[in-house]
């Protein structure tokens, strides 16, 4: 389910983003009223105005209601409630493997003129 909302969000908004970039702007109408212009608009003078600005809001709203749909599903995803829960989800097939006992660390003091190191030597 929530990947077909993301799936229709994306669509919305990219169709948004062409539909905002085809408007022209306040300062067209301006050269339209004079006459010219208005014979090279598909819609003509004015008819487009009124189809691109229902499809962009009719887009908006569809975005507006994916978003908030997508915001719900992501703020009430199952979550594990405590650690027992979390820890089912967990492959069994891990395992940690214990150092052999002749490889146990030893720390080297250091000379005042020598950096602290520690050295692995086997145990004796």
């Amino acid at each position: 389910m929530e990947q077909i909302i993301l799936i229709i969000h994306v669509i919305v908004a990219v169709g948004l983003i062409g539909l905002i970039l085809i408007q022209q702007g306040k300062g067209a109408e301006v050269g339209a009223s004079f006459g010219s212009g208005a014979s090279q608009t598909i819609f003509g003078s004015q008819g487009s105005g009124n189809f691109l600005t229902r499809a962009t809001a009719i887009l908006v709203t569809i975005f507006f209601i994916t978003s908030l749909a997508l915001g719900f599903l992501a703020t009430h995803h199952s979550k594990p409630k405590n650690l027992d829960d979390l820890l089912k989800n967990v492959p069994s097939n891990t395992s940690v493997t214990k150092p052999k006992d002749d490889e146990v660390p030893e720390i080297v003091e250091p000379k005042p003129t020598e950096k602290a190191s520690i050295k692995v030597s086997p145990k004796k």
